[in-house]
């Protein structure tokens, strides 16, 4: 899974480093890490929904013990975790998921982060954002997760941007729905990192430019659009986003008016970004996903250019 409905994968505010640093001197046991995954794994008669259905999806081998440093509630349906990771081994590239085990629940989740590879491994914390539903592991997070709480956390995914020092130069169109947000916000964070890197050593990956388009329902569900501003601010001539909101009730403040378009994101909006040096990333619902793969696709874009993550 990965940008599933069931998934979600920085934090929009909130002072979290006190908190951090009081977990990352707790290191957890063997013996517990065994307790999260087994018998999360045990209880369960049949595959649960998320492991079914990336069965045949790669998976890292490592199995790492997780502990809760922060919680932050990003939107009337969207809470957001910051997890503590000790074991070194434990690595991601951007937009990759997790398996998630929980310790008394049944069922594995699956999901996306929303974090940048490089706070892994400066901090040693990863990000993930979830959607409030039914799904169990997603129930957990918004009703019984607490800081400190202990989970189990293994990388998967083939959705994601990983590019090396000498690889070609390449512009980034990112298109997202909904929760589809957070494997794209890790891709957009990473990329700053690497603007960063570019601009400080002359060093590692030359990226191009990067236009987001993020599609919800209304702004309040326009998870991490403060966080999203903040880098186009940051990097005005190399990020630009369009937030779209197609149910929108309530005044749209000043602050983003100027990025917000009321209505879906068009086919001709996405035309606009079409060249042989640009690489396209989406993740949403379903019907959305597929819409915009074919669109490129018949406007002959390369199948290789094209990466997409779908809801199940």
């Amino acid at each position: 899974m990965a940008c599933t409905a069931v998934l979600i994968p920085g934090l929009a505010g909130g002072s979290l480093g006190a908190i951090c640093t009081r977990a990352a001197s707790s290191r957890l046991t063997p013996s517990t890490l065994r307790h999260l995954t087994l018998a999360s794994i045990m209880k369960s008669k049949r595959k649960t929904d998320h492991l079914e259905r990336t069965a045949s999806v790669v998976r890292r081998e490592v199995v790492a013990a997780a502990k809760v440093c922060g919680i932050t509630r990003e939107s009337p349906s969207v809470k957001s975790l910051r997890l503590f990771v000790t074991d070194k081994e434990f690595s991601f590239k951007a937009g990759q998921w997790v398996d998630f085990f929980i310790p008394g629940v049944s069922v594995v989740g699956g999901f996306s982060m929303c974090s940048s590879p490089r706070l892994l491994k400066q901090e040693r914390v990863i990000e993930l954002a979830v959607k409030y539903t039914n799904h169990p592991p997603a129930l957990w997070v918004h009703n019984e997760c607490t800081l400190d709480s202990e989970v189990a956390v293994r990388v998967g995914g083939e959705f994601f941007f990983d590019p090396q020092p000498t690889d070609t130069p390449r512009n980034l169109v990112l298109i997202a729905g909904g929760v589809g947000i957070n494997p794209l916000l890790s891709i957009l964070r990473y990329a700053a990192d690497l603007y960063r890197e570019w601009a400080n050593k002359r060093s590692g990956y030359e990226i191009g430019t990067i236009k987001l388009f993020y599609s919800a329902k209304n702004t309040s569900e326009l998870v991490f659009k403060k966080n999203i501003l903040d880098l186009v601010n940051e990097f005005p001539e190399k990020i630009a986003c369009s937030l779209h909101v197609t149910k929108q009730t309530t005044q749209i403040s000043a602050e983003f008016r100027p990025y917000i378009t009321e209505g879906r994101i068009t086919e001709e909006e996405i035309k606009d970004h079409i060249s042989n040096e640009t690489l396209f990333y989406i993740c949403g619902p379903p019907p959305m996903t597929e819409f915009f793969s074919k669109q490129l696709e018949s406007n002959h874009v390369p199948k290789e250019h094209i990466f997409f993550e779908k809801w199940w």
